[in-house]
């Protein structure tokens, strides 16, 4: 499958990327002399491009093409009836002054699948509206139940809203594209970041709907499950989570203290809830008497949820996230790239990356003469007129 990336940023990107980790062909058409606006985002940079955008784009060739221009457009109508998939990030007004829109794409290859992704999607009353991610954790309700209790909303430490709305895109593309080989039918695919971020909140927003009590932030500390919070240790904080009456028993079994979980005021999860506070304060109390890695050793043997609060340089050092193949360093020239995987594995395997993130417009010329088959003297033309 071949796919047009016309996006900049972090949502479109990781898309496309979701999809050359499958093993697409990934185009990433990029501005003349600019390229992606996460090109620019940083530091940190490695070698001079930004990591950021190192982080959101192996598995695709750059080329440069600007089409506003007519001649720029033409070339852009010859790649999109070469492919499978166009994703655009534009909002509706700009993608049609483009000639990007569904209904432009559609018209020149009725099969092709067309991925918008915007804040709020190409239809309603906020579809002009920009966006980025900090704004979509707003709309979504995140931010309020986010952060302490007596403090500030907050924003999720990560593009949680982009990466969400990737994925979205790139799963439900995946879909049609299926769809698309059994009917021969195209597919328009609208993806907005602020319901993207919202639908992350399911679990929060459903329970509010059905029984209209309202989630106030707590700084992690209220869950449904009664325990399921972070709690300090003799050394280094640990989190902890009693999510049924079976790993309730073992927990209390391994720590020497039976007894407590056949208290009758504690033996149902509602009635955990109601007697939490007590709880909260035995439970923190018991774990101050010993460090955190012989809680996490011991509650491991019982299989019971608990774990450490790791900083960025613990998790990048992580052996079993190098050992499935998560976190990884791609060899290419003459550098070493660092990346993060897709977090799954197929038939055993984690994805094998076929490209570092290109260099702005590496594959223009590649990709006009093998794929649309432009002479050399067409390419020319195209340089010296600036449209590549």
């Amino acid at each position: 499958m071949r796919v047009l990336d016309l996006s900049t940023s972090v949502a479109g990107p990781y898309a496309a990327m979701l999809l050359g980790d499958m093993g697409a062909d990934i185009l990433k058409i990029e501005r003349p002399y600019i390229g992606d606006d996460a090109r620019a985002w940083g530091p940190p940079f490695l070698d001079g491009e930004s990591l950021w955008y190192i982080s959101v784009n192996r598995n695709k060739r750059s080329i440069t093409l600007d089409y506003s221009k007519p001649q720029g457009r033409e070339v852009l109508a010859a790649l999109i009836m070469a492919s499978d998939v166009i994703v655009v990030n534009q909002p509706a007004q700009v993608q049609e002054k483009l000639c990007v829109d569904a209904a432009s794409c559609h018209g020149l290859h009725s099969r092709i699948i067309h991925v918008s992704i915007t804040g709020f999607g190409v239809r309603g009353e906020r579809s002009g509206l920009t966006c980025y991610d900090l704004i979509a954790e707003g709309y979504s309700g995140i931010m309020d139940i986010t952060g302490d209790a007596d403090g500030p909303p907050q924003k999720i430490g990560a593009p949680a809203a982009d990466m969400l709305a990737g994925s979205d895109a790139a799963f439900a593309t995946v879909a049609a594209l299926f769809d698309c080989s059994r009917t021969g039918n195209g597919h328009v695919i609208d993806i907005s970041l602020v319901e993207s971020m919202t639908r992350f909140l399911a679990c929060r927003i459903v329970p509010y709907l059905g029984s209209q009590e309202l989630p106030r932030r707590s700084g992690g500390k209220d869950s449904v499950i009664a325990v399921y919070q972070i709690f300090e240790t003799a050394d280094l904080p640990m989190t902890l989570g009693l999510g049924s009456d079976r790993i309730w028993e073992r927990f209390w079994s391994a720590i020497g203290m039976p007894d407590v979980s056949r208290r009758s005021r504690y033996n149902s999860n509602a009635k955990r809830r109601e007697h939490r506070a007590e709880i909260i304060k035995l439970i923190q109390k018991v774990l101050l008497t010993k460090p955190r890695d012989h809680w996490l050793t011991l509650l491991g043997r019982v299989r019971v949820p608990a774990g450490p609060i790791y900083r960025v340089d613990e998790v990048a050092a992580d052996r079993a996230f190098h050992d499935r193949g998560l976190l990884y360093i791609l060899e290419a020239d003459g550098r070493q790239v660092p990346q993060v995987g897709t977090g799954f594995q197929v038939d055993g395997q984690a994805n094998v990356p076929r490209m570092s993130p290109p260099k702005l417009g590496a594959s223009t010329v590649e990709i006009l003469r093998d794929i649309i088959k432009l002479s050399d003297a067409d390419i020319a033309m195209l340089r010296k007129s600036r449209i590549i």
